[in-house]
C-alpha cells in the first residue's frame, strides 16, 4: 500500500464529508494555501486515493421508497460461472451494490425501487433471468438508521 502523510489523510477526511469543498477552503481550514493543496489533491486522484466524486442522492425524494438487500446463493460456484454472474449483475442498474461473499451467501445485492410490485417485476423480470442463482433470499428495510459513506482513515 503507497504510504500519504497526514495533511494527504486531513485532506481526504475533509472530501470525505464534503466533496464540494473547493482546494482554497480546505486550504483554510488546514491554514496553508490553496496552490499546494490543490496539487495533493490532484496527487491524490492519479495515485487512485481519490476514485470519483458523486452526489448522493435522496431515494424518498426520487421516487425510491423501497430499499432491499437480496442474499444470492449460486448453485456452481467455478470461475467462469460467479465472472458471468458479476458481469450479468453488473448490467442491472436496479442494483446500487454488489458484494461477493464468504459465508453462508455467495453475494450480497442492495436495491432500491419505487414500490413492492417493482421490486417483484425487477426478480420476475430480470433477477431470475440469471441462469446460476440458486437461492435467492429478499429482506426489505423497515428504517434506515444509518447510511453514510465516509469510513475512518
Amino acid at each position: 500500500m503507497e504510504t500519504i502523510d497526514e495533511i494527504d489523510l486531513k485532506i481526504l477526511r475533509i472530501l470525505q464529508v464534503d466533496a464540494k469543498r473547493t482546494a482554497k477552503e480546505i486550504a483554510e481550514s488546514l491554514h496553508m494555501t490553496a496552490s499546494p493543496v490543490y496539487e495533493r489533491i490532484k496527487r491524490l486522484e492519479k495515485r487512485g486515493f481519490i476514485k470519483k466524486y458523486v452526489a448522493l442522492l435522496n431515494k424518498k425524494q426520487l421516487g425510491k421508497h423501497v430499499s432491499a438487500i437480496c442474499m444470492v446463493s449460486l448453485r456452481y460456484h467455478n470461475e467462469g460461472f460467479i465472472d458471468t454472474f458479476e458481469k450479468q449483475i453488473k448490467e442491472l442498474k436496479e442494483v446500487q451494490e454488489c458484494y461477493h461473499m464468504a459465508g453462508k451467501v455467495d453475494f450480497f445485492l442492495k436495491i432500491h425501487l419505487k414500490s413492492l410490485e417493482g421490486y417483484h417485476e425487477f426478480v420476475r423480470t430480470k433477477l431470475s433471468k440469471i441462469d446460476n442463482i440458486g437461492v435467492l433470499e429478499s429482506y426489505f428495510v423497515l428504517k434506515e438508521i444509518s447510511n453514510g459513506t465516509e469510513f475512518d482513515i
